[in-house]
């Protein structure tokens, strides 16, 4: 796998697991639960998701050579540009009006 498609990869796996908690009523998008989930939950599970996503970045990473240190700038940009990529979500699920 090059470089390029790592980069590609990681970035859609990110716009997926940023909008998965607000699509679904899933937890995690495989257990069911009987109550719908609440904003916090959805947060929670977005934190998760986004350790994941995490996790398959230094696995690719890793792959492709040896993993660079980071610091905590690497991460606060990473979690806000997972927070943009979650928006999307965000509004389909609390600012569009659904009909019915």
């Amino acid at each position: 796998m090059t470089h390029t498609s790592s980069v590609w990869l990681v970035l859609l796996a990110a716009f997926v697991a940023a909008n998965l908690p607000f699509i679904n009523e899933r937890w995690l998008a495989v257990w069911p639960r009987q109550a719908p989930k609440t904003l916090w939950m959805r947060l929670l599970e977005l934190l998760v998701l986004y350790a994941l996503v995490g996790a398959l970045g230094i696995a690719l990473e890793q792959y492709a050579g040896q993993i660079s240190p980071q610091g905590w700038e690497f991460y606060a940009t990473t979690a806000s540009l997972f927070a943009t990529l979650a928006f999307p979500g965000f509004v389909y699920r609390y600012l569009y009006r659904h009909r019915g």
